[in-house]
């Protein structure tokens, strides 16, 4: 540390002032900037990936689904049809359980149209719950084709290098 014991400004008196000094900060700095230059290549390493061969193939569709899926639909007047088979609230329970003894599966895809009264929407469901469906999937968006029975669409072709899509 430096000192400066000249008057400057104060009227006669002189009283040491300190400076700071700046070189060992200066060393210090000049070191760390020597060691990561020294470090820089060592860090930079190099990685290399052996991927197998991408050998284009066609994806064989998998087959329909015997079973289309179950669809409860419930029209703005009340009316209520599984699969285009309109039914009663009476008969939908029994109707279901024998629906669902034929599958694997138990579950209801529900499709209300969209000014049917909430409570009517949730009669129907406790019916279904009623007639054995573990899962009631509401849909919001119209069933496709596949559930006509058409073939589902074609899978997407596999991206050169072995990515996928993403899907």
């Amino acid at each position: 540390m430096a000192m400066d014991l000249g008057g400057g400004g104060n009227k006669g008196k002189k009283s040491p002032q300190p400076d700071m000094n700046v070189t060992p900060l200066i060393d210090v700095v000049l070191v760390l900037l020597i060691i990561f230059m020294a470090m820089t290549p060592a860090a930079a390493r190099k990685f290399w990936v052996h991927t197998p061969k991408q050998e284009k193939e066609e994806v064989a569709q998998p087959p329909a689904d015997p079973q289309p899926p179950l669809v409860l639909s419930l029209a703005t007047d009340g009316t209520l049809m599984v699969n285009s088979v309109t039914l009663t609230r009476q008969e939908l329970p029994d109707r279901l359980r024998r629906m669902f003894a034929a599958r694997t599966d138990h579950v209801l895809f529900f499709d209300a149209a969209d000014d049917v009264p909430f409570a009517l929407a949730v009669d129907a469901m406790d019916a279904a719950r009623e007639g054995g469906a573990v899962t009631i999937a509401t849909l919001t968006t119209p069933l496709t084709a596949a559930a006509a029975g058409a073939p589902p669409p074609p899978l997407p072709a596999a991206v050169p290098g072995g990515a996928s899509t993403g899907q």
